[in-house]
């Protein structure tokens, strides 16, 4: 249960949350006939996070390679809380749909736990698994087995105005000083409204903000063991301290505090702000000239740090695998749509037309891909750090560093009682592994 410190982006691990209910008891499911002439629907619950089209597109691309196999969207919340909140309670009454689902690379613990989610070492060879990176596998699995197939990775970036910081004659800042010091030029001037926009409202997305300012600052979540947290740090105060400060100084807006991944493009597409934190798949949407107002005026970088001298930052490992139900009556189908979409051709149009990041090793070191993707080449410039996913607790775990580092943010309490707080509220989920 440690913080898993990844140095370098082919060690990618993958981890995300989920907060489970009990799993009630039903009758093994008597999957489909794979060879069927008959034409067989599957259900794909699925959020829309990494792009608008990006799931159809998937779906008519599939649909066009198994023609026997229909696939059916069913449109997942995209905040991720609410999004495991209601997986949880339909899988564990028993439903067989959905077939196949879109999760977090932080919930197999808490999924196979839970038997949320189908064990797919015991149907998919060794062949399949060497597509992705070992780290990637490592990430997905629970005591030995794997419960989700890597569909693509998330990593944070620093996106930035390039016309803007040409025009004042400012680097790309490597310091978050030098960042918020250039924000307030650029507002001071007139050129922008806000400076730096990220996502701070009580959820997941903030977890995962979080271990960015923290691990820079030199904090942790738990000690070595897992057994306690360590949260309580003057290095965790420092983080907080300057993530407050962004609001205080009016870098940021006080809105923030209410920011998802959209909200914070929104601004950031509409041209109200100099720099934005957020995923990879921001590249493409900044670029879609249908939503943004700042097409080919944007640049990405790793993230800022404390110090100049440890540049760049730290970047939270995320992304998205895909689950089978393990109730569901259409295995073979199921399988057969986990290979399509973890393969070359719906990797390629992953990274090329939607910036993620492919899992497909073959395709993220594809010289092709990387060149229509600036985004692979940031990747591999930053340093990474995972969620303490490793417990079917997380879920609390998270509720509890995003809550109060929330309610330090928008002033309701204090940086220092905050992290009291969640320090006193980490240890008691993880000694009654709570869910």
């Amino acid at each position: 249960m440690n913080n898993i410190l990844v140095r370098s982006a082919a060690g990618l691990a993958a981890l995300t949350t989920l907060s489970l209910a009990g799993c009630g008891q039903t009758s093994t499911p008597t999957p489909s006939s794979a060879g069927s002439s008959e034409p067989v629907t599957i259900t794909w619950y699925a959020s829309p996070i990494a792009g608008v089209g990006i799931r159809s597109d998937m779906i008519r691309l599939f649909e066009k390679s198994y023609p026997n196999i229909r696939v059916k969207l069913i449109t997942a919340p995209t905040n991720t809380d609410t999004n495991r909140a209601a997986l949880t309670t339909q899988i564990s009454s028993g439903s067989a749909t959905p077939d196949v689902f879109m999760g977090d690379v932080v919930w197999p613990a808490q999924f196979a736990s839970a038997n949320l989610a189908l064990d797919l070492s015991k149907y998919l060879p060794s062949s399949f698994w060497s597509r992705f990176a070992p780290g990637l596998v490592q990430g997905a699995s629970y005591r030995g087995q794997v419960y989700g197939a890597p569909f693509f990775m998330d990593a944070g970036f620093l996106y930035y105005r390039k016309d803007l910081l040409a025009e004042a004659h400012l680097p790309v800042p490597h310091t978050w000083a030098q960042l918020i010091q250039d924000s307030q030029t650029l507002q001071r001037d007139g050129l922008v409204r806000y400076g730096f926009v990220w996502e701070g409202n009580a959820y997941e997305g903030l977890t995962c903000d979080w271990m960015e300012y923290m691990t820079d600052a030199g904090g942790k979540i738990l000690n070595a063991a897992g057994t306690r947290s360590e949260i309580n740090s003057p290095a965790s105060l420092k983080a907080l301290t300057l993530m407050r400060s962004f609001i205080t100084s009016g870098v940021s807006p006080a809105a923030v505090t209410t920011f998802e991944e959209p909200q914070a493009m929104a601004v950031f597409d509409a041209g109200q702000a100099a720099f934005l934190r957020n995923w990879d798949y921001a590249w493409s949407n900044s670029n879609d000239p249908t939503d943004s107002k700042v097409v080919g005026k944007v640049g990405v970088a790793p993230l800022p740090t404390f110090s100049a001298g440890q540049y760049p930052g730290y970047s939270n490992i995320g992304g998205w695998d895909i689950y089978i139900n393990p109730h569901s009556q259409h295995i073979p189908q199921d399988l057969t749509f986990i290979k399509w979409i973890t393969g070359t051709q719906a990797q390629t149009v992953l990274a090329t037309k939607f910036s993620e990041i492919p899992t497909n090793y073959a395709v993220q070191k594809n010289p092709a891909v990387r060149q229509i993707n600036p985004v692979l080449a940031a990747v591999s410039q930053v340093r990474l750090i995972a969620r303490p996913a490793g417990t079917p607790a997380y879920p609390k775990v998270s509720q509890a560093i995003y809550s109060n580092i929330n309610a330090a943010l928008n002033g309701s309490v204090s940086p220092q009682t905050a992290l009291q707080q969640a320090q006193a509220q980490i240890n008691q989920a993880i000694s009654q592994n709570s869910l």
